[in-house]
């Protein structure tokens, strides 16, 4: 099927979740005209893809969008994240297409091309939006191809039951292992591997306090000053209610790395081996940046080099809500905000600047 090269817009955004719509609110404002173009046949990004309890580690005030603040009480859980996406892209009639995943952003003269199948829109400027969720991370232990268990990563894990009397491994020290230990430890034989000791952050301090400090030490650090001498970052285990019941009963000790993978099971560093029926590795995620490859930007490290959340090498082309990387804490919700806010002004420049050249050219 030929492509249909007829789309032409200012602005290609390139994923539906909260990084693409935090960004599309001030677009929306400034009278731009853009299309978000999402892979998910539904609105709510990757947090479709949470398990089912996951919950957030900051209250709803301080997880919401632009614009518009999440109804939710307490710390919202994974669903009423995705109903108030679905809501805030419906309040804002964003024109959103989906499912259309990606295939590949190459140059189009003075545009960037974005094709997804039989279609494609010149932009601009194309925002790439599509954070990590697709892209999950498993370390490469010895003889983890010859473990005959199972294995899943925390992106595929949906409820603890299927664990039930199992002897399971929860591998990886942050939230996400300590939210999956939390409500696997009841119900298994589990233990929870760490390279260090999981640092537990006071019961009072949540995800606010989190996203202050870790952009207070980004900001120092970027501008050459001495990084404040503060606890907390986003490494660290909030305790939300979850976990706080599971720590004050004891089920949230670790362990250090195991050596390698047997056939049944892990041999741990003291010798022992030990049969596993499951692992689940809470490992983190990349960067999901295969369609911008054909541009030649992704670096050794699978990330592209940006500045102020720009490409360096393709001043048509940013990056939004992939880490601190694109912008302090840009893959929370509040983060992906406030990120879009520093960033819009100069995405509507680039996307209206070829425009304004012609006309003064005319006159």
């Amino acid at each position: 099927m030929p492509l249909n090269c007829d789309h032409e817009r200012n602005v290609v955004i390139i994923g539906g979740g909260q990084a693409g719509l935090s960004l599309a609110y001030y677009l929306r404002r400034a009278d731009v005209d853009f299309v978000i173009l999402d892979a998910e046949p539904k609105p709510g990004g990757a947090w479709r893809h949470g398990w089912d309890s996951l919950r957030l580690f900051s209250p709803a005030g301080w997880s919401s969008l632009p614009g518009w603040p999440m109804s939710a009480t307490g710390f919202p859980q994974r669903a009423e994240v995705v109903d108030y996406l679905a809501a805030y892209e419906a309040r804002y009639g964003f024109d959103v297409r989906r499912p259309v995943r990606v295939d590949a952003v190459t140059r189009d003269g003075d545009r960037l091309r974005v094709a997804a199948g039989g279609e494609a829109w010149r932009a601009r400027v194309v925002v790439s939006a599509t954070g990590t969720w697709s892209a999950p991370f498993t370390p490469d232990y010895p003889g983890l191809q010859t473990y005959g268990g199972q294995q899943l990563h925390s992106a595929a894990y949906r409820q603890p039951q299927p664990f039930a009397g199992q002897r399971v491994l929860v591998v990886g020290g942050g939230n996400s292992g300590a939210q999956i230990m939390a409500e696997i430890a009841p119900i298994a034989t589990a233990d929870w591997v760490t390279v260090t000791e999981p640092v537990f952050l006071p019961d009072d301090v949540d995800g606010r306090v989190l996203f202050e400090r870790a952009t207070a030490r980004l900001r120092a650090e970027r501008e050459g000053r001495t990084a404040p001498d503060v606890a907390g970052g986003f490494g660290d285990i909030v305790a939300v209610q979850p976990v706080r019941t599971a720590r004050d009963l004891g089920l949230l000790s670790t362990r250090r790395p195991f050596l390698n993978f047997t056939n049944d099971g892990v041999r741990w560093d003291d010798g022992t081996e030990e049969p596993i029926d499951a692992v689940i590795w809470c490992t983190g995620f990349r960067a999901s940046l295969d369609h911008l490859r054909p541009l030649g930007l992704v670096e050794a490290d699978g990330r592209i080099e940006v500045r102020e959340g720009r490409a360096c090498k393709e001043p048509r082309l940013w990056l939004h809500g992939y880490g601190d990387w694109t912008g302090p804490a840009s893959a929370t919700l509040i983060g992906a905000g406030r990120t879009a806010r520093d960033r819009a002004n100069a995405i509507v420049a680039a996307a209206l600047e070829p425009a304004v050249d012609r006309h003064r050219t005319e006159l």
